[in-house]
C-alpha cells in the first residue's frame, strides 16, 4: 500500500489517496483463480478445469482481479489510515477509483477524524456544596421505612374494611347493562387508599366485611386509557372474600436485634443516623461533581462530527441492553412492552450520550494541557482491580480489554480529579431563620412561670 495524500475536508472531515501496486494485484488475483476458478463452467472443459484465460475471456478479464480488490482492499485500508497518522472515527465513504493489470489498484477514502478541541477557563470551576444535616425527624422517618419492611399481614374479620388494608376481591364491571373486556378479576389482592383502580371505586370498598356481596357505582375518568370507557358510567359487582391489615413490629430493644448488629434501639437509631449522614455526604459530593461537569461540557469548543455522536448513542444502547440481559430481558421486548422504536430509544438517550461524549472530550483535552500520564503500574493494579471484580484471571481481562482503553480511562480520571482540586467551592450559605410569634400557649406557660417566680420571691 502507498499513501499517495491525505486532504483535509470541511469539519472534521480528509480525503485519503491510496494505491496498491500490480505486483501484489496480480499475485491476489492468481491466488484467486486457484482458489475460485473451480466454480466456472466453461463448454469443452469438465467443471474446474477451465485454462484461466479461457475464464476470463468468457467473464471478463477482471473477474479474478474483482475477488482481488475485495481480499486486498479492507487491510490496505487500515494501512492508509495508519500511515496517514489521523485518529479516524468513521469511515464515511470509499471509492475504488481504478483497477488494471498495469497499475495495480487506486483507490480513494473519505473519513471522519477525531474533532479539534479547544477548552478554557477549566480551572478555578465554582460550584456549590449544601450543607449537610440529619435531623431527629429523619432518622424517625427511616425507622418506619424499616418498620414497615419487617411487617407482617395479619387477617382481619371482626370489623369493616378500612382505608390502608388490603382486601382480596372477585369483581366484575359492566357499561350499559353489558360486560366489558378487563373489567373482570377473581381473588384481586387490592389496597385500599393506593389510588390502584379508578376514582371512587376503593372508597365505596371501604366499610364492607368479609363475605359481603355488593354493588358500586363509578365513572370513567375523561383521559381514560380505553377509548370506548371514557366518560362513562359503570357498576361493579363485588364479593369480598378477606381482608389483611399491616401489623407493625413495636420499635423496642428486640426489634433492633432483629433488625441488626445493635442490641439497643438507640445504638441502631445512631448507626441509622450516621449511614444517612454518610448517604447524604456522598451525594452532595456527586451534586458538586455534577456542578463541575456541567461547566466543563459548556466550556468545550469545537466541530464535533455527528458520527461520534451517533457512535456514542450506540454505545449507550449496547450497555442498557447489556443491563436489561442481567434481568432477564432483552432490547427486542423491552421495545415491545414500552412501544418504542429503535429511532424513539435513539432518541430518549441521545441528550446524555452528547454530554457524556463531550466530557469525555473535555477531559482528554485537559489531560493533554496539564500533561497528566499513568504510570505501568497504575495500569496493571487497574487490570488486578477488574480481575478481582469480575471473577477472572487478568490476562483474561487483558484480552478483552486493550491497554489503551485502560490507559485512557485512568488518565481521564487525573482529569477529572484535577479539575476538582482546582475548582471553587462555596458552601451554601445558611437561610436566614426567621423569628416566629410565640404561640398562645406558650406565652401562657411562660407568662404562669413568671408569677411563680415573683411569689417565690415574695
Amino acid at each position: 500500500m502507498k499513501l499517495i495524500k491525505s486532504e483535509k475536508l470541511e469539519k472534521s472531515m480528509y480525503e485519503l489517496q491510496f494505491s496498491i501496486d500490480a505486483e501484489t494485484l496480480c499475485a491476489a488475483a492468481d491466488k484467486a483463480f486457484k482458489r475460485e476458478g473451480k466454480k466456472y463452467t466453461v463448454q469443452g472443459f469438465r467443471k474446474g478445469h477451465a485454462p484461466r484465460k479461457t475464464i476470463e475471456k468468457m467473464y471478463g478479464e477482471n473477474v479474478f482481479f474483482e475477488a482481488a480488490v475485495d481480499k486486498l482492499y479492507r487491510p490496505a485500508m487500515q494501512d492508509a489510515i495508519e500511515a496517514s497518522g489521523l485518529e479516524v472515527i468513521a469511515v464515511s465513504n470509499a471509492d475504488v477509483t481504478s483497477v488494471s493489470r498495469e497499475n495495480g489498484i487506486e483507490l480513494k477514502l473519505t473519513v471522519v477524524v477525531k474533532p479539534v478541541i479547544t477548552i478554557e477557563g477549566y480551572k478555578g470551576i465554582e460550584a456549590t456544596k449544601k450543607n449537610v444535616e440529619v435531623t431527629d425527624e429523619d432518622v424517625s422517618a427511616e425507622l418506619v421505612k424499616v418498620q414497615d419492611r419487617n411487617s407482617r399481614m395479619v387477617d382481619v374479620d371482626n370489623r369493616g374494611a378500612l382505608t390502608g388494608d388490603t382486601a382480596v376481591i372477585d369483581f366484575e364491571g359492566f357499561c350499559d347493562g353489558k360486560a366489558f373486556e378487563g373489567g373482570k378479576a377473581e381473588g384481586f389482592e387490592l389496597s385500599l387508599g393506593s389510588g390502584q383502580f379508578i376514582p371512587g371505586f376503593e372508597d365505596q370498598v371501604v366499610g364492607h366485611e368479609v363475605g359481603d356481596e355488593f354493588e358500586i357505582s363509578v365513572k370513567f375518568p375523561e383521559d381514560y386509557q380505553a377509548e370506548e370507557l371514557k366518560g362513562k358510567d359503570a357498576t361493579f359487582k363485588i364479593k369480598l372474600h378477606q381482608i389483611k391489615r399491616k401489623e407493625l413490629p413495636t420499635l423496642d430493644d428486640e426489634f433492633a436485634k432483629d433488625v441488626s448488629e445493635f442490641d439497643t434501639l438507640d445504638e441502631y437509631k445512631n448507626s441509622l443516623r450516621e449511614k444517612l449522614q454518610s448517604d447524604r455526604e456522598k451525594q452532595e459530593e456527586m451534586n458538586v461533581e455534577n456542578q463541575i461537569f456541567d461547566a466543563l461540557i459548556e466550556k468545550v469548543q469545537g466541530e464535533i462530527p455527528e458520527e461520534m455522536y451517533e457512535q456514542e448513542v450506540e454505545e449507550s444502547i449496547n450497555n442498557f441492553a447489556y443491563r436489561l440481559q442481567s434481568q432477564g430481558l432483552n432490547l427486542e421486548t423491552y421495545l415491545k412492552y414500552t412501544g418504542m422504536d429503535v429511532n424513539a430509544i435513539k432518541e430518549q438517550f441521545r441528550p446524555q450520550s452528547e454530554k457524556q461524549l463531550k466530557l469525555r472530550l473535555a477531559l482528554e483535552k485537559i489531560a493533554e494541557l496539564e500533561n497528566l500520564e499513568v504510570s505501568d503500574e497504575a495500569v496493571e493494579e487497574e487490570y488486578e482491580k477488574l480481575a478481582k471484580q469480575y471473577n477472572m484471571e487478568v490476562a483474561q481481562i487483558k484480552n478483552l480489554v486493550a491497554e489503551t482503553q485502560i490507559r485512557a480511562d485512568l488518565k481521564n480520571q487525573k482529569a477529572i480529579d484535577f479539575v476538582k482540586e482546582n475548582a471553587s467551592v462555596k458552601a451554601e450559605k445558611p437561610a436566614k431563620k426567621t423569628t416566629r410569634r410565640k404561640s398562645t400557649k406558650k406565652a401562657a406557660e411562660e407568662k404562669t412561670e413568671e408569677t411563680a417566680e415573683a411569689k417565690t420571691e415574695e
